[in-house]
């Protein structure tokens, strides 16, 4: 078998043809950098400025209070009071902002997560595809059929627990691949990538499971009817060296946009 292109899979991958970097670190850093400019605008465009504005100055003046008449506790308590109220009112006026902002925010991270969150295999790396069965009189069954460039370095190994049957399994040259599992008379596929670009990764096919399946795999469900439960391949998991530090590439995200907004918060003038 031949390797196939699978679209959004294939080296040049969607998330290098839009920026035109192939380094993980300059992704996250120019998709920081956007993304906090536009959280800014988009709050500044769906928020009522000017009575945010107001409630963070009455919420400054309570503040200054309490330091103020510290040593008056009946003025204490009433300006904790009015603080409580005075942060209510302040969340209220925030929250449909931030969910417009964080919806979209939300499905940018799990589009990037199949790009950035692991890495491609590697030509002559071992990695393990994973079969989990509905039943477990499957098992025995089940089968790998693998392309020519790729090869089972073990044999089989059937986890009779968790119905499950692992294989370890050796790439001999880049490309994408499908391997076929078959079983109970059915056979399908999963997508193996094997590259040193930054790609799109789909670690496992699933069946069922949709909102799984929205967030963690990038292939469509298997079949309702299938003996195969999921399929999966581990693929490494990416670290970002930033700052003399290891990220995992979402929490760098979120750093750094949170720094880009607060930056562009004060260059534009935008209450948040």
């Amino acid at each position: 078998m031949k390797p196939s292109l699978i679209p959004g899979c294939v080296p040049s991958s969607l998330a290098l043809a839009l920026l035109g970097f192939n380094s993980p670190v300059v992704i996250v850093l120019v998709v920081s950098v956007v993304v906090g400019l536009l959280m800014v605008l988009l709050f500044g465009y769906t928020s009522d400025q000017k009575a945010i504005h107001v409630a963070k100055d009455q919420l400054k003046a309570h503040l200054l209070a309490v330091r103020l008449y510290q040593d008056q506790l009946p003025v204490v308590i009433r300006t904790y009071g009015r603080i409580l109220r005075g942060t209510g009112r302040y969340l209220r006026l925030a929250f449909m902002p931030l969910l417009y902002v964080i919806i979209p925010i939300t499905l940018l991270v799990v589009q990037l997560d199949r790009y950035l969150g692991t890495t491609p295999l590697q030509t002559a790396q071992p990695f393990l595809v994973t079969v989990r069965t509905a039943e477990p009189d499957v098992l025995n069954d089940v089968a790998l059929q693998l392309p020519p460039e790729l090869a089972m370095t073990a044999p089989a190994v059937h986890v009779l627990a968790d119905n499950e049957v692992v294989w370890r399994v050796v790439a001999e040259k880049d490309g994408t691949y499908d391997i076929n599992i078959a079983a109970a008379g059915q056979t399908v596929a999963k997508h193996v990538l094997v590259s040193p670009d930054v790609s799109r990764v789909s670690t496992v096919r699933l069946r069922d499971h949709f909102w799984e399946r929205m967030f963690i795999s990038a292939e469509p469900a298997l079949p309702d009817k299938s003996p195969i439960e999921s399929i999966a391949v581990t693929y490494p998991p990416r670290v970002i060296e930033f700052a003399w530090m290891e990220w995992n590439w979402i929490v760098l995200f979120f750093v750094l946009s949170m720094v880009a907004g607060f930056i562009f918060k004060e260059v534009l003038g935008i209450e948040i």
